[in-house]
């Protein structure tokens, strides 16, 4: 007993130690991704990080954070807590020496989840969202439920919650004509559920609905926010750009139920893919919606260059959910991306051909029906006489003015400028240079110019002003100051790549300052082989017609050739003035693999952004589905799902969902929506009950509905539906509804808002005028942006500019008359009316104490109205009326029910 008195205080704290490190193998491995890592980025990372790297450790990279410290100790040793400063140094009590330093100190719980983590061995891990996606197990479910609602039933019972009742037939119509076409459907599907609500029905209505010509307008612009489309160019002047056929192009794609992979691929290099179309050429307009500055005195390269990296941030935040554009000035302070990735990845977009040019070039040129032909008769004539590499060539230049040498890329100026920073312009001996010239087997040369002085001579060098002359013309044209084509002027046979100096000179021009000649493009080929072939002769006069044809065009883009690639570098601190090493193209490692085979070029970045494999490309646009159809995605912050962006509230969910997409629906988003839609999840009711508020206040385990109120657009276009004044007439140019005088200034071109006439003023809200320096209000006070840049997510905020807007906008009260009339049945009939105009506006038939709270408000209208005639006037009511006093107080009650809560929210 006597030794065992001694013994027990000696072996009791070694007993206890090595029975609480048995406890711990017990305890599951420490996550780096959902433990370590939001620790490492909320406490740690903003000194020892991408942007700062504080005694030279970095927390970014596993290969940052396990290198040797300035002082040669390691802040992480894995598998010895006590031998990393990192763990030392949470533990110290002097301010000037403990972690995080000069903040409060970590919590015990925190430090000894990190002091866990490097004893078993500091693993390092990978985001999730950056991890390729792999088919989930599906929870075990009762036969009632399908794989989607199993996964959210899985989260909602261990909170005690259950799915909500479904939504009465009238209410689930409504929604899904809301969320797949954008207003509410009359179809007779729709009539047949309501009549006889059921699986069978309700899966027909929803087929109607996604087989609607007008799903791809609702999606669409969803999509034209992502694309920053506008019908303008942005920046100072603001001018306008024709661009609406890539919105067209938009609705096609999607009512067509094109593969999301493709759909993809055609916006990023349809100009790349084997024999492009007039469709893959449109597709690519999604990158060439970028601003152009028309300002004088701007540089050029400057807003080309933003234009690339705008490409490159939207690319990454609006297809792949990533906050990639700080990358642009220092490595990523939270995801494993360095800065040297964001130039290589940069790279893939530097290439193309536009300049930040007035004209916008390469631009895909648009002819009628006579004109096509006259281009595939030329086509026909170029295959027989141009080898098959140079017959495309030409014809892409008919098409869309590419490839050229654009008036932007001269250099070397002497008495020759930039006329407006735009168009090359020379004086009397003035000369330019345009470097890297593909001179091999390019004999003659077609020009766009505009001569300004009879007899001006233009001289043609090779390297330098002193040069072996290339060729020399003097400049004849009908009339002076206007823009043509010079055709087909010859040149002497030249090989290689080489400088090519322009010089020109007038012996009639008096005034030595005066321009003689200004350039647009210029354009060195081999030539049609020769005017003694009558094939040739026929093919060069058809080539000048289409060449000098005014036609409308789009910009597109459009690859530079082998000789005029450019080179891409660093820039440093994200300063284009500042380059430095340079880059190939390239794209980060650990987001899937590089194609087999796949060009090093934008088709390829298409090819590996689409290969089953990539972890991002998927997850973001079901997430965006999600939130398109719930108002709040999986994940709430949809322009970032990596280390800093939300938690997801259904990961597993997630997942199941995109790897649906690409496996079982073959990247058909149209089956995906199908799929959420026939769900429990989406069918249920949107009442809100106190367990509902106590357990889960923002619906994050979606046990209920969320209520979300409309979009600017959707408001528009419903008032539109239920008024009767929709226009469904579908494509070609924007339409200008009402918009007051003076909203609009446009000093440069003197452009102003015009009412469109002929009921195009009543068209969908996807084909509005969108000028980003002034878009249209409504719709901007409802959260729409003026899309300068991409946007992933609107926020939706709630002030009462919006409800000014409904109430008192001249759009929307004239929608109101229009309802007013739709519904009129005379005055003895106003309770009719009012009720017709109820159960139009928000698919139900309505409460008697609603409905009775309209009647007391046409009531008391109509006796104000009598008493003064002329505030019936201003109600709605025009001097034809039969009734003027009772119509504009039905159209004041038709005004309240467009505003109804009801009627601007989606529930």
């Amino acid at each position: 007993m006597g030794w065992a008195k001694w013994l027990i205080p000696v072996l009791l704290p070694g007993w206890l130690l090595v029975s609480g490190l048995q406890g711990c193998r017990h305890r599951p491995p420490v996550d780096f991704s959902r433990e370590v890592k939001p620790i490492l980025n909320k406490r740690c990372i903003s000194c020892h990080g991408g942007v700062k790297k504080q005694g030279g450790f970095s927390l970014l990279f596993e290969e940052e954070a396990k290198a040797p410290l300035e002082s040669g100790g390691f802040a992480i040793v894995p598998g010895d807590p006590r031998r990393s400063a990192m763990i030392t140094r949470l533990h110290e009590t002097d301010p000037e020496l403990r972690m995080p330093y000069h903040e409060d100190p970590l919590p015990e719980a925190e430090i000894d989840l990190l002091t866990r983590w490097i004893e078993e061995g500091a693993q390092w891990g990978t985001h999730w969202a950056f991890e390729p996606i792999r088919q989930p197990v599906i929870p075990r479910q009762n036969s009632q439920l399908q794989p989607l609602d199993a996964f959210v039933e899985e989260k909602m019972s261990p909170l005690g919650l259950a799915f909500s009742p479904e939504a009465t037939p009238a209410h689930l119509a409504r929604r899904a004509a809301l969320d797949l076409i954008g207003f509410p459907d009359a179809s007779p599907t729709r009539a047949a559920f309501l009549a006889s609500p059921g699986d069978a029905t309700y899966a027909a209505f929803v087929d109607t609905l996604l087989d609607s010509r007008h799903f791809g307008e609702k999606w669409a612009s969803m999509w034209l926010d992502l694309a920053r489309y506008a019908d303008t160019k942005g920046y100072e002047r603001d001018q306008q750009r024709s661009i609406w056929r890539y919105r067209d192009w938009l609705i096609r794609a999607l009512n067509r139920g094109m593969p999301y992979d493709s759909f993809l691929i055609a916006q990023l290099a349809g100009d790349l893919l084997p024999q492009p179309g007039t469709d893959d050429y449109l597709a690519t307009a999604f990158h060439r919606n970028t601003m152009t500055n028309d300002e004088g005195g701007t540089d050029n390269e400057e807003f080309r260059v933003a234009a690339v990296l705008d490409r490159v941030n939207t690319t990454w935040e609006g297809l792949m959910s990533t906050t990639f554009a700080c990358v642009q000035c220092h490595s990523h302070p939270y995801d494993p991306f360095r800065h040297e990735d964001y130039y290589s990845f940069a790279a893939f977009f530097n290439n193309t051909m536009d300049e930040d040019s007035y004209e916008d070039y390469p631009a895909l040129r648009h002819f009628d029906s006579l004109q096509q032909k006259q281009v595939e008769q030329l086509g026909n004539w170029a295959n027989s006489l141009l080898p098959a590499p140079e017959a495309r060539e030409l014809m892409q230049l008919v098409t869309t003015h590419a490839p050229a040498r654009y008036s932007l890329t001269a250099d070397n100026m002497v008495r020759a400028d930039l006329n407006d920073t735009k168009w090359l312009f020379l004086r009397q001996g003035g000369s330019t240079r345009f470097d890297r010239v593909d001179l091999n087997g390019r004999q003659e040369l077609l020009m766009r110019v505009v001569p300004m002085q009879p007899g001006t001579g233009l001289e043609f060098r090779l390297d330098s002003l002193e040069g072996e002359l290339l060729g020399e013309y003097v400049v004849q044209a009908n009339d002076l100051g206007k823009w043509y084509i010079l055709k087909n002027l010859p040149l002497r046979p030249t090989e290689g790549i080489r400088d090519v100096y322009l010089r020109a000179s007038s012996p009639l021009a008096k005034d030595p300052d005066a321009m003689l000649v200004q350039f647009d493009w210029l354009y060195f080929w081999r030539g049609l082989g020769g005017t003694s072939q009558p094939q040739a002769k026929e093919a060069e006069k058809a080539l000048l017609q289409l060449m000098n044809a005014g036609v409308s065009s789009t910009p597109v883009m459009a690859e530079n050739p082998p000789s005029l690639a450019r080179p891409t570098r660093v820039f440093r601190r994200g300063n284009w003035l500042d380059p430095g090493e340079e880059v190939a193209p390239g794209v980060p490692p650990g987001l899937g693999t590089w194609p087999e085979g796949a060009p090093a070029n934008r088709l390829g970045l298409a090819m590996w952004m689409t290969a089953p494999d990539h972890p991002l490309t998927a997850r973001t646009i079901v997430n965006r589905i999600w939130e398109q159809l719930f108002g709040t995605g999986l994940v709430e912050t949809l322009e970032d799902l990596g280390t800093q962006g939300a938690e997801p509230s259904h990961r597993e969910l997630l997942d199941y969902l995109s790897w649906q997409l690409i496996y079982t629906y073959r990247w058909s988003l149209k089956d995906l929506i199908r799929e959420i839609m026939l769900s429990r999840t989406y069918q249920q009711s949107s009442a809100v009950t106190a367990q509902h508020l106590a357990t889960d206040p923002q619906n994050r385990f979606l046990s209920r509905m969320n209520r979300v109120r409309l979009s600017g657009e959707q408001l528009r276009d419903q008032a539109l539906a239920v008024s009767g004044a929709l226009n469904p007439e579908m494509f070609g140019p924007p339409v200008m509804p009402y918009q007051p005088e003076g909203i609009w200034s446009s000093p440069y071109d003197g452009k102003k808002w015009i009412l469109s006439e002929g009921g195009q003023q009543y068209r969908r809200a996807i084909y509005t005028f969108w000028k980003r320096t002034s878009p249209y209000p409504s719709m901007i006070t409802f959260d729409a942006t003026g899309r300068e840049v991409c946007t992933s997510r609107r926020i939706r905020t709630n002030t009462p500019l919006q409800a000014l807007a409904t109430l008192n906008d001249s759009a929307y009260l004239d929608l109101a008359r229009q309802l007013a009339l739709r519904v009129w049945k005379g005055p003895e009939r106003a309770q009719e009316s009012i009720r017709e105009a109820y159960s139009l506006a928000t698919g139900i038939a309505g409460s008697e104490a609603k409905l009775a709270a309209f009647d007391r408000l046409f009531g008391e209208s109509l006796k104000q109205f009598t008493e003064k005639p002329e505030e019936a006037m201003l109600a709605g009511a025009g001097l034809q009326d039969e009734h003027p006093a009772a119509f504009a107080a039905l159209c004041l009650v038709a005004s309240a029910i467009l505003n109804l809560d009801d009627v601007i929210t989606k529930s």
